[in-house]
């Protein structure tokens, strides 16, 4: 799908509808989109591409079907279950077991709300990462209308009342916790925190999903942590 179109994002706004119904269906579509924005950068064919937090493997899987030489990294045993076979690695992303410069693409998707100290995470993605080449990060910001995740949007009234509301109301465990396996991080201070970096640069700054000028709400201080959504960083790893 063309990166950014209306089509494109119609579409993965129903397929987001139907996660809970058909979750694989849904993640191997935002695998097949997400590779292809990593491709808009850098052909991903015969390269070492590495997925910090990938779950069931759906990105993994994706990369290897274009010739990457894709592998996976996930602290959840229960997760890599249904990995791709011999991809994956059970590793925390705080400490990957990589060399320096090991990866030509590092890759993360919508993990970095779940971890308690972003700047280690980021960092690590970068010291995994050749010279020259791509670090690939996006997440869903606290104040954006899904920051709360299955409890969302009743996050704006407060953690705590709207994961009792979420589990009043479905008779389920809320699967995240404030300040247990989600954090409330915000575009403005991630951006701060890239950019007082040497060893990286921008290339992309944008809302992962918005059809129309996506590098323009993560620009706009205030209304970038309500309006960006999800913020999908592409850095550069510097000489």
């Amino acid at each position: 799908m063309k990166d950014p179109s209306f089509h494109r994002s119609l579409t993965l706004f129903r397929a987001f509808l139907r996660e809970q119904q058909d979750p694989a269906a849904v993640y191997d579509l935002l695998a097949r989109d997400a590779a292809d924005q990593v491709e808009r950068y850098l052909r991903v064919h015969g390269r070492t591409v590495v997925d910090i937090g990938g779950g069931r493997g759906h990105f993994t899987a994706e990369f290897r079907r274009r010739g990457a030489h894709g592998y996976l990294f996930e602290p959840d045993a229960a997760e890599l279950t249904a990995a791709p076979a011999g991809a994956a690695v059970r590793a925390d992303g705080y400490l990957l077991p990589l060399a320096d410069g090991a990866a030509d693409v590092c890759f993360s998707s919508n993990v970095l709300e779940h971890v308690a100290d972003p700047a280690t995470f980021l960092s690590e993605m970068v010291r995994v990462t050749r010279p020259g080449g791509m670090v690939y990060l996006s997440f869903t910001n606290w104040l954006s209308p899904w920051g709360g995740h299955e409890w969302a949007p009743w996050h704006y009234l407060g953690a705590e009342r709207a994961r009792r509301r979420y589990e009043r109301r479905t008779g389920r465990t809320a699967k995240h916790r404030l300040g247990v396996n989600l954090f409330p991080v915000g575009v403005g201070r991630t951006l701060r925190q890239v950019r007082a970096r040497t060893d990286v640069r921008i290339v992309t700054a944008r809302s992962r999903y918005w059809p129309l000028l996506p590098e323009l709400a993560p620009r706009l201080p205030v209304v970038r942590e309500f309006a960006t959504w999800n913020l999908l960083l592409i850095l550069r790893r510097c000489p």
